[in-house]
Formats: C-alpha cells, structure tokens, sequence
C-alpha cells in the first residue's frame, strides 16, 4: 500500500533528501547514476533499516521456478575487500567493503556462488554496491560472467539500498559499462506480508531491470529488520539476525 505524502513541508523534505541521497536523474535515463561519493564516509558494519552488514547474519530462502526447486542462502560474511576507484572529482577513495556471500541450488545442484562487496555511508546510511565475484556451474564447467569491480574497467559504485526509502526513487545498483547494469525503482511501500519464515509489516517493494536485457523485470520484498523477503520466485524461509554495533 503506497503512502501519500500530505502536506507542503513533508513535500520539501522528500525532495531535499531525494536530491541529498540519489542526486538528479538524468532525463536520458531516467535512473540516477551519478551519486556523492566524495561526501561519504564507508564503512563495512552496521546497515539500514533493508539491509545489514553484520557477520553471520543469514537468510534462507525456497521457492520453484519452472518445474525446478530453487533455494538460496544469503550470508554476510566476516570478511572484507579493500576496494580502490577515483571520483567524479579525481579523487581517490579506498573502502574497505563487507562480503555478502550468495549460494543458489537448483533442484539441489549448486548452480551459482557469487560474493558481493558492500558498504555504508554513514553519513547517510545509504549501502553501496562495489562489485562482486561470481562462480556460475554449469556442465561441469565454470563461468564468471557478470563480475565487475568498482574502479577497474570505467566501473563505479551503485546503491543497493538507500538509507530512506522514497516513493518513485530510481537509481543505477551496478555501474560497470557492458557487464553490470541492475537499476532499481521503489514502487511500494507499507506493505504486510507473509512468508513461511513469519508475518511482516512495513514491508517495501522494488523492480529491478537492466538495460542489458530489455524486457527483464524482477520483483524484491524487503522488510524492516530483516532485509531481503521476497525474490521473484524464491521467499524467505528462515533468518538468523545478528545486532549492529
């Protein structure tokens, strides 16, 4: 259920703070890609109401696709990647980013383990996206398609999930040229849902698409204190949280 703003200043303040955290979208696009790096300080604990980078939190999820049993794990990991990119500006940034491990089984056969690099600007508890590694098995051979790494290759840092979520909100999550071009949308927001992992309100929706592949379109859940709930076919079955600092 979307909810609508009502009076002048709260109009205001999501204004300003759209601008603060995503900047202006460009009419060509549509998705913001150009984000304030410069005035961020990272750091690779904590997280935001959608998302946490604390070790050893970890979640489960189940669900079919097509006839095949899909099963996903989601953990964050104790360990970092010290990550180095220049900005708009020239200058040189070098964060040190938490890795979120994925592992995904289809019909259980390991399919794809991929580690994600990510980090929080706390001065606006945006996370940020800083590349991943990815191993994708398929008949006995092992692919990396779809790897990136800001600062390498013309790629830079996207947002995975801002700090405030607003209404209408779209934004680059990957920003590596022919390789990585997820963007996100913020379509709903207030939701209550339920998933064999229990009852949840206050629930967000977002539509990712790349240019990459026109027409492709997938939906994610995201719920306060949990994170990730609902990936298209794949829900939540079970979540170990751990407390941030």
């Amino acid at each position: 259920m979307k909810r609508i703003l009502g009076t002048m200043g709260m109009l205001l303040i999501t204004a300003l703070l759209l601008a603060h955290t995503l900047g202006a979208a460009s009419p060509e696009t549509e998705y913001t890609r150009t984000f304030d790096l410069d005035g961020c300080t990272f750091s690779s604990f904590g997280g935001n109401a959608y998302w946490s980078l604390e070790p050893g939190t970890e979640s489960e999820f189940e669900g079919e696709d097509d006839g095949e049993e899909i099963a996903l794990l989601i953990t964050v990991l104790g360990d970092e990647r010290l990550v180095s990119f220049r900005t708009s500006t020239g200058a040189l940034k070098k964060v040190r980013t938490r890795v979120i491990e994925e592992r995904e089984w289809v019909d259980g056969e390991l399919v794809e383990v991929s580690r994600n690099y990510f980090a929080r600007c706390t001065q606006t508890n945006d996370i940020y996206y800083f590349g991943e590694a990815v191993d994708i098995f398929e008949d006995g051979e092992v692919s990396h398609a779809g790897a990136w790494l800001a600062g390498q290759n013309g790629a830079m840092p996207g947002i995975i999930m801002p700090g405030t979520f607003l209404l209408g909100s779209r934004y680059y999550q990957e920003l590596a040229p022919r390789v990585a071009l997820d963007r996100a949308e913020h379509v709903a927001m207030g939701l209550a849902i339920n998933v064999p992992a229990g009852s949840m309100k206050g629930c967000v929706e977002i539509v990712e698409t790349t240019p990459l592949e026109p027409g492709s379109e997938s939906t994610k859940i995201y719920c306060p204190g949990v994170g990730l709930t609902i990936d298209s076919v794949v829900e939540l079955t079970d979540h170990d949280a751990q407390d941030d600092d």
